[in-house]
């Protein structure tokens, strides 16, 4: 009696695991990402510069990315350097080969000089952090001294 049990209960767990087997396939096929999917962002470019620009002025360029990843990508941040310079950016999920934004704007006020700002952009791809970079000159007004 025992002994049927317990090959009842293996023929049972064989086709409990080919079951379970089965199934798996046919869910992960069925769903639009796999947990091998990732997102990957990449940047046209990488650094904007801006050239001479008076003091005062605000300035802005636009960031484009796209998704080369398999899976929806989503930008969780984007950090500036110095409070002078404002980012905005796509908060949906960008679709696989999707494309994205991330637009920066820089106040010149109070500044002059060569200006260098990094914006930081987080996201879920496999290199979660991204430097985009502004440079710009900013010429003081002789009038305004």
């Amino acid at each position: 009696m025992r002994r049927n049990r317990l090959i009842f209960g293996l023929f049972a767990l064989i086709l409990l695991t080919q079951g379970c087997g089965n199934s798996n396939s046919q869910v992960q096929s069925a769903s639009k990402t796999s947990p091998s999917d990732t997102a990957s962002i990449f940047f046209r470019e990488y650094e904007h510069d801006f050239g001479k620009i008076s003091e005062g002025e605000k300035v802005g360029c636009v960031f484009t990315f796209e998704n080369r990843g398999t899976a929806p990508l989503v930008v969780t941040s984007a950090v500036t350097s110095c409070g002078c310079t404002v980012p905005k950016f796509d908060k949906k999920p960008v679709p696989p080969g999707g494309i994205g934004t991330v637009e920066v704007i820089f106040d010149s006020s109070g500044r002059g000089g060569v200006q260098t700002k990094t914006i930081t952009v987080q996201s879920n791809a496999t290199k979660p952090l991204v430097l985009l970079r502004i440079t710009g000159e900013v010429i003081i007004n002789s009038n305004n001294n």
